[in-house]
């Protein structure tokens, strides 16, 4: 049972990782808020493994909810033209 129960917290951690570092290191601002909402996405449901149900459904309320919209529409708004 624990064995099982670390292989998943290490899948949910592996998400983590990447989706945040391609999230930081993408070049495109629309693909960039698009990651960090996946890295959000992930850390709520490590969140819901955990049994902390609370936590997790007020990050996706608050962050993934509010946040990357006000995000995608900033972007959208000012262009959102590639880093150079």
């Amino acid at each position: 049972m624990i064995f099982i129960f670390t292989i998943i917290v290490l899948i949910f951690s592996v998400f983590l990782i990447v989706f945040s570092a391609l999230s930081v290191r993408s070049r495109n601002l629309v693909h960039g808020a698009v990651w960090l909402m996946l890295f959000m996405f992930s850390m709520a449901g490590l969140f819901v493994y955990l049994g902390t149900d609370f936590v997790a459904s007020i990050e996706l309320l608050v962050y993934v909810g509010a946040v990357i919209t006000l995000l995608v529409f900033t972007l959208m708004l000012t262009g959102g033209k590639e880093i150079e």
